[in-house]
């Protein structure tokens, strides 16, 4: 229920909401949880295994159980209820441990933005602020970050006070001073999720999240900051941790310090009579902070036999009943808690019908607190078990980073100023002032995880994975002893929360039951992400049509006005062929084909890949890199080259072409493009950086056509007169300098069509030009991919991740004279002189002739030996890597890789295809003239 006053809502404006399809009413500062707690709603969600109801079991970003979905104004699965901040025309739904994505596109805009500082401090509470203003006081470049709305962190759920000032008015008045320096970035509702090496943060910040539908459509939704820090502080605080017994996953069962957070930040009431169930100081502070607000608290049961004397004490002046040495056995109700069970702590779990019972509607638990170490963990940094406090806290760490306040154990709001001011100094070798707050006594408890029972099926320790203590138990009779292990076996802790309630207790359990301490059997590894982050903020803009950048080429306005149809080749727009009316596909590839094998045609190759290596030690370079010697070429010739891994399967293939003694030209198939450079930088930077080379991507920088057939040398006369084209001139691997159309050119005679060929280089602001001069002369027929494929084919050139599939040499292509004998060394020579490699057996390149000479064989379809299929498994002998229908040839072929392949010319082997075996004939790849006779025209 909601008080008659206080809290940091803003009561003067209600907002209308609706949960479950009911509508209510609560104010801007609330969150969904207190909303609805404040209209009386315990259940919010159902248990995902055992279909038990969930209630509101934190305040915070821990939160196991109030996992809901949004609906509108845009749907959202998994989210808590407990940081979800309201917004008038919410709309929630309860969930079973399982969302459900939306249907349609998300029309928010996501960003991301990196940032550099001297100090990033992680949490905005007493420890986190203190440590921001002192490492501002130093002159540093200081980031402050904090999931929450507004700073302050415990300091908003109590009534506490620093220097002479309400908590919370103290945290907004330093928060506005470092705001107003010109070094500091403060960045509310922003949850700093991964840290990795070199002080590398992820962080993202939900900047419109809050405003629902007034969101406005220009600013992010979402920001993912990626930090670089000279040094991080970490006041990341403390989670409380609950006590297992029968019944602690009803609604109603509540932390003791979320209880108080709920009263004093929200103003709202979690139940109307309480029984505080703890082994901590701490949850007096509760009970006394709740039965001043109104809650009626019928006892503060503590497992320790002796309390601290001056929180008994008050509790006494209170008029609080407290049992000392007393433990709860039981949450009783329907649907949520209704009575609760309690015991003497040496009568468990013998004590049954013998203990006292007490109605009430809320039961806070507090079993000590756990110091919040994620990111310290994630960074490298060491854990400890503190026997004292019953908890990890952190002990070192390999990176500057350190840690501050509650999740360094310190417990007392004057030691966390300290410890904060402390940190933020160190960070700057300044100097600052320690905020000043009211001397208290350091708060004490006793490790205390389970209540003692006969049956533990309904002691609760993971709420959202419906993981108990038998369910542990059962994970160490089934022989598990690593803490790893059980977690997998149960799920205990890969919920989204991540084990933040849920993942000592579970150690502790394991612990007991192996008779081991859990400070020997430590807890599960923290993973990034501290908290679930969104796919699209971490896509940021790279969605839609940003996911992958859309490379055209200077050529592509031109193939869209001539109707092309264009296929992804990696990035780039292709054209893929140009229909005529009337034509299908296999009609207008028919077509081209003919006229580049009849007459003369041009295709857009400017997409093929383009490297600049230059440098004194540039031929070396390459011949370390390709099969074959490239520093043996002369100025004004080319070589084709393959590269391969170091396991000596094919990599890349292309030409190399040499323009000066220390310049060479590469070239790449169109998709390898960027692995090829990044493979080359790999190379050379750290495996050879002696060698004087620099390597240049250039695709982008040439228009490439190639222009194909047996009239192509009278088209290329025509349009360079000044060019000597004869044979004799202008031999094959060569290239030629030229105005081609009046533009300066490159000119090689390469051919990826065994016709006599040209590839003409200009620059792409002449791309256009060139293209269209060719064109103009009414003899040439425009073509695309798909033809160019065929063309290849026919030929037995194979193309790289069509025809090969990693497993592939350059022996198993049919180009064992690719590879060099006289070369010493090559990347991947080693592995050509491995048994494996020479192996008989191994899929090689092959031909393959249907016996119906109009059948299509499918891509990718299995080739077996027997013309009836035998009982499963089927063995197979390779499979079909290319296949086509051919003008040239006047019938359909294929490429393959088949087993022992080159020993199998001539032989029948048959291929699944529409329910039948079709049979197919080995032949060489090379299927149109063998003799390499049209080559040269």
């Amino acid at each position: 229920m909601r008080r008659a006053s206080g809290g940091r809502i803003d009561r003067s404006r209600t907002l209308r909401f609706t949960f479950d399809g009911q509508e209510y009413t609560g104010h801007p500062g609330d969150t969904l949880a207190s909303a609805l707690l404040a209209a009386g709603v315990h259940r919010v969600a159902t248990s995902v295994k055992l279909g038990r109801p969930r209630g509101v079991f934190s305040a915070g970003s821990e939160e196991p159980s109030a996992v809901v979905q949004i609906e509108a104004p845009f749907p959202e699965p998994m989210l808590l209820a407990t940081t979800v901040e309201l917004y008038d025309g919410l709309a929630a739904t309860s969930v079973a441990g399982r969302g459900r994505l939306a249907a349609e596109p998300d029309p928010a805009r996501y960003d991301a933005v990196h940032a550099h500082c001297d100090v990033l401090v992680v949490g905005a509470g007493p420890a986190g602020l203190a440590a921001a203003r002192a490492a501002a006081a130093g002159g540093a470049r200081v980031i402050l970050a904090d999931e929450r709305p507004e700073p302050g962190g415990s300091l908003l759920g109590t009534g506490e006070s620093v220097a002479g000032l309400p908590g919370a008015a103290w945290a907004a008045a330093t928060v506005a001073e470092l705001a107003e320096l010109p070094d500091v970035t403060v960045l509310p509702r922003t949850t700093v999720f991964g840290c990795y090496d070199d002080n590398y943060l992820i962080a993202v910040e939900r900047r419109t999240n809050h405003l629902g539908a007034a969101a406005p459509a220009h600013v992010s939704r979402e920001r993912v900051w990626r930090i670089r820090a000279r040094r991080v502080v970490l006041a990341t605080g403390a989670h409380e941790r609950p006590i297992a017994f029968a019944g602690n996953d009803l609604p109603g069962v509540m932390l003791a310090g979320s209880a108080r957070a709920y009263a004093h930040r929200y103003g709202v009431l979690p139940g109307r009579r309480t029984v505080v169930f703890t082994a901590h100081d701490s949850a007096y502070a509760a009970a006394l902070d709740l039965a001043e607000a109104g809650v009626d608290v019928a006892a503060i049961v503590d497992v320790r036999p002796a309390p601290g004397a001056d929180w008994a004490e008050r509790a006494r002046e209170r008029g609080i009943a407290l049992l000392a040495g007393h433990v709860v056995t039981g949450a009783n109700g329907d649907g949520e808690v209704s009575s609760v069970a309690v015991a003497a702590r040496d009568d468990v779990p013998a004590a049954g019908a013998g203990g006292r019972s007490f109605d009430a509607d809320l039961l806070l638990v507090s079993g000590g607190w756990n110091p919040v170490l994620h990111l310290f963990s994630q960074a490298g940094g060491t854990l400890r078990h503190d026997d004292a406090l019953g908890t990890l806290v952190p002990d070192a760490c390999r990176q500057a980073v350190e840690v501050a306040g509650a999740a360094r154990g310190v417990f007392t709001l004057a030691g966390c100023l300290a410890d904060g001011t402390g940190a933020g100094t160190r960070a700057t070798s300044g100097a600052a002032r320690v905020p000043e707050a009211a001397p208290e006594p350091e708060p004490t408890g006793e490790p205390y995880w389970v209540v003692p029972a006969a049956d533990h099926t309904a002691h609760f320790v993971d709420l959202q994975r419906d993981v108990t203590v038998a369910d542990l138990h059962r994970a160490v009779t089934a022989g598990l002893r690593s803490v790893e292990h059980v977690k997998r076996y149960t799920t205990a802790g890969t919920a989204h929360d991540q084990g933040k309630t849920s993942g000592l207790l579970a150690s502790a359990v394991v612990a007991e039951a192996l008779g081991v301490p859990v400070a020997e059997l430590g807890v599960t590894t923290f993973r990034a992400p501290y908290l679930p982050v969104g796919f699209a903020a971490l896509a940021g803009r790279d969605r839609g049509a940003l996911h992958d950048p859309v490379r055209v080429t200077a050529l592509h306005e031109w193939h869209v006005a001539a109707g092309a149809l264009f296929e992804n080749v990696g990035q780039w727009k292709r054209p893929w062929y140009y229909p005529r009316p009337g034509e299908d596909m296999e009609t207008a590839v028919l077509r081209e084909c003919r006229a580049a094998r009849e007459g003369v045609a041009a295709m857009d190759a400017s997409t093929l890949g383009k490297i600049d290596v230059i440098g004194a030690d540039a031929g070396e370079f390459l011949d370390r890199l390709y099969t074959n010697l490239m520093s043996t070429l002369k100025v004004g010739t080319i070589r084709y080259g393959v590269m391969c891994r170091p396991d000596g399967m094919v990599f890349d293939d292309g030409t190399v072409v040499r323009l000066a003694d220390d310049h060479f030209l590469v070239t790449t198939t169109t998709g390898n493009a960027a692995a090829v450079l990044d493979w080359m930088e790999e190379w050379l930077q750290t495996e050879w950086p002696s060698l004087r080379v620099h390597c240049t991507s250039v695709t982008e920088q040439w228009a490439t056509v190639a222009l194909v057939g047996p009239r192509s040398r009278d088209v290329l006369a025509g349009l360079a007169p000044g060019l000597a084209v004869r044979a004799d001139d202008f031999p094959f691997m060569t290239w030629r300098e030229a105005e081609v159309a009046g533009i300066p050119a490159r000119v090689c005679r390469i051919s990826f069509s065994g016709e006599l060929a040209y590839e003409i280089n200009v620059t792409s602001w002449d791309g256009l030009r060139l293209w269209t001069a060719i064109m103009d002369t009414g003899a040439v027929t425009p073509y695309g991919t798909e033809t160019m494929h065929v063309l290849r084919a026919e030929k037995g050139y194979p193309i790289v991740g069509q025809d090969t599939d990693g497993t592939v040499t350059p022996q198993d292509l049919g180009m064992a004279w690719v590879v060099s004998k006289k070369k010493p060394d090559f990347v991947g020579k080693r592995s050509h002189a491995r048994a494996d490699t020479s192996r008989p057996d191994r899929k090689q390149l092959v031909g393959l002739l249907p016996d119906d000479p109009g059948l299509l064989l499918p891509e990718g379809v299995h080739l077996v030996a027997a013309d009836v299929l035998p009982e499963p498994p089927v063995p197979t002998l390779g499979h079909v890597t290319s296949s086509y229908r051919s003008a040239a040839l006047g019938r359909t072929f294929a490429l393959a890789l088949v087993k022992g392949g080159h020993g199998r010319i001539g032989e029948r082997l048959y291929a699944p295809v529409g329910g039948t075996l079709a049979p197919v004939t080995v032949t060489s790849h090379v299927l149109y003239d063998p003799e390499g006779a049209r080559r040269d025209g």
